[in-house]
């Protein structure tokens, strides 16, 4: 059995820009292309990617980033996961002390851990220490600071929910759904501080100013917090309402509008 699976989610457009890790031993990659307009992808770069021994390939005819991450769960055959998306880089020894963390601790399904930009700089402000995960300190959460543990995600029926994330109507907030819906399945997650991953720095989670990043962002809340999600708009909000662009938009915030 592999021990870790990276499974890369994209577009037929994108698969060419995907630079795996080089061959482990007791890895795979795994690489599924969302390609609705069937997009001719088999370039070069993709045929010296297919040489290798540990690439496996997957092709979906539909959109949306969360069924990609679905794909990846079902199709990986390693005791862990790590997502990555075309525009990400894996640090080998980052992702090994990840592995090694929770071999030594297997009461968790779910480790984030972090990254930094192509310049070197940490992403955003992580916490200092390790930290079990709520539904509190998780809004941050991106695909690629995220190692599962397979068997147990897959037994608590926990998967990234399809009405969210790049390719939806919603285009944000999977990665915080799906770390909330493992914890209210029963699962355990846990924040390391190692360094797994570097990302540019722009990406859709910072995504914020216009009216729909505002609508999309109240409809994660409404879907993590049920009724309680106008009072966690609220306090959330007011901590970035500068983000929000006003006490206006802070309003609509809350009302989901």
């Amino acid at each position: 059995m592999q021990k870790l699976t990276v499974g890369y989610s994209t577009l037929a457009d994108r698969v060419g820009n995907i630079v795996p890790p080089p061959m482990q031993k007791n890895w795979g990659v795994s690489i599924v292309i969302q390609n609705p307009e069937r997009i001719a992808w088999r370039g070069e770069r993709l045929a010296q990617l297919m040489l290798r021994d540990d690439v496996e390939v997957q092709e979906l005819e539909s959109l949306g980033v969360a069924k990609s991450r679905n794909r990846n769960i079902w199709l990986a055959k390693g005791e862990y996961l790590v997502f990555g998306d075309d525009d990400v880089e894996f640090d080998v020894d980052g992702l090994t002390k990840a592995i090694a963390y929770l071999d030594d601790h297997p009461q968790y399904s779910l480790l984030l851990a972090m990254a930094k930009d192509t310049a070197g700089k940490i992403r955003k402000r992580y916490p200092k220490r390790i930290q079990q995960l709520t539904r509190y300190n998780s809004a941050k959460a991106a695909t690629y600071e995220m190692i599962i543990r397979v068997d147990a995600i897959r037994q608590l029926g926990v998967w990234f929910d399809e009405e969210f994330g790049a390719g939806a109507k919603n285009y944000l907030g999977d990665e915080y759904i799906f770390v909330v819906d493992m914890i209210t399945a029963g699962g355990k997650g846990v924040f390391v501080p190692i360094l797994i991953a570097t990302h540019p720095e722009e990406s859709s989670g910072s995504r914020w100013g216009t009216a729909k990043d505002r609508v999309v962002r109240a409809a994660i809340f409404t879907r993590v917090f049920g009724f309680l999600a106008p009072l966690v708009r609220l306090a959330f909000g007011l901590r970035r309402i500068k983000e929000l662009g006003g006490l206006k938009n802070l309003l609509l915030f809350v009302l989901a509008r």
